[in-house]
């Protein structure tokens, strides 16, 4: 089954894995690629099929030079930065800090981030506008809670949510539509719990955030904006949710803790091209 925009796999390592253990996944990794690296190979060099990681912040310098080393490119981001180049902001990085560590991609608006620290819409916005100026790629997270998706909320929130980046008080977004800027759709009933959405749940929001970009920047903008999916991915479950049309890949999280998890899933997803 051909993907048109390719499939990209992004793994979130959240607040896990220390130094020692980072080196250790990639040097696991790297031997459990081995034996496929000629199926995957012209695949990442054509960009067909991208994977990326995204380690705490403390990890991010070990996890780039641990991943250069690779046969294959593994882009590295992190977890969240500061919209501000620079300021009076305990506890957060920039985006020049993320490029001097010759970096350039980022989540925003992770449902963890809402939940615990205070994330908003209009604050998702801030971040996303201020790092895709800084030739930083974002993927941007959105989705709903159980109650909302109980309450038939689901289109509302994510309706909300895109165009609080998206819409006419973040026009200036809208030019980063080529690719540059990705969306995350993660129910954030599935995240960590175990469940996940079905193939149909996760197609039918798909199809929703694919129509909210056609509707307002048009059919080319809405083709080359990549659609991933985040709720408890897994190596076991995630054929059926590439088989999806609108599925372009996944945010992982668990699942990319492991060496074995993170290849499995690449493996997947050159099957799913297939």
């Amino acid at each position: 089954m051909k993907k048109p925009r390719g499939v990209l796999i992004a793994g979130n390592w959240k607040m896990n894995l220390l130094k020692r253990e980072t080196e250790s996944f990639f040097s696991e990794l790297s031997s459990k690629l081995s034996n496929q690296l000629p199926a995957l190979k012209p695949e990442f060099a054509s960009q067909t099929l991208q994977a990326a990681l995204f380690p705490a912040t403390f990890s991010l310098e070990i996890a780039k030079t641990c991943a250069a080393k690779l046969p294959l490119p593994i882009s590295i981001g992190a977890q969240n930065v500061h919209w501000a180049k620079s300021g009076a902001f305990t506890g957060e990085i920039s985006g020049p800090m993320l490029l001097e560590l010759g970096l350039k991609l980022s989540l925003v608006g992770h449902s963890e981030r809402r939940q615990y620290f205070g994330e908003t819409d209009e604050t998702a916005l801030k971040r996303t506008q201020s790092l895709l100026e800084q030739e930083i790629r974002v993927i941007l997270c959105v989705g709903e809670t159980r109650a909302e998706r109980e309450g038939g909320k689901t289109k509302a929130v994510l309706t909300q949510q895109l165009n609080a980046v998206l819409g006419v008080s973040g026009s200036a977004v809208s030019a980063y539509l080529d690719g540059r800027l990705i969306i995350a759709y993660e129910p954030v009933w599935a995240i960590g719990t175990g469940l996940t959405a079905s193939p149909e749940q996760a197609e039918e929001a798909h199809q929703l955030i694919r129509k909210l970009i056609w509707d307002g920047f048009g059919m080319q903008a809405a083709g080359k904006t990549m659609l991933l999916y985040g709720g408890s991915v897994t190596p076991e479950n995630i054929d059926s949710l590439l088989a999806c049309p609108n599925v372009d890949g996944a945010l992982v999280g668990g699942a990319s803790l492991k060496p074995e998890g993170f290849a499995a899933l690449l493996l997947a997803s050159h099957r799913a091209i297939h």
